[in-house]
């Protein structure tokens, strides 16, 4: 998946903003918190997975535990090719959905709408 990939695909979910930190890493947030990094020329990704995927998924070839992020049940895509890019999509998707759950209540009903109807997440 590359940088312009990710963009596209999270350009119209509520709330979210991207930008680069640590000089080269390429990172989605909603309310302020990350739900994806990836560098700024692509290949690997990192996201947040639910808390009872996390050894599941970190187990799969081509996946482990976030570097300083799998305590909070991160995972890394560092083969990306060997997934559909249909799954990776989803994955992202839960990682928006699992963040934009924690944030206040206030901040989650200013946002609007989630999850958006599938018409609109194509």
């Amino acid at each position: 998946m590359t940088p312009r990939q990710a963009e596209l695909l999270c350009a119209g979910w509520p709330g979210v903003t991207m930008d680069v930190k640590w000089g080269h890493e390429l990172v989605f947030s909603v309310g302020g918190k990350m739900f994806l990094v990836m560098p700024m020329e692509g290949g690997r990704l990192a996201f947040k997975v639910p808390d009872e995927r996390f050894l599941e998924l970190s187990d799969q070839p081509g996946i482990i535990a976030a570097p300083y992020l799998a305590r909070a049940r991160w995972v890394s895509v560092v083969e990306p090719q060997r997934f559909a890019t249909r799954e990776l999509h989803e994955h992202i998707h839960t990682a928006y959905g699992l963040v934009r759950a924690r944030l206040t209540k206030k901040l989650q009903r200013e946002l609007g709408e989630w999850p958006l109807p599938e018409e609109k997440r194509k």
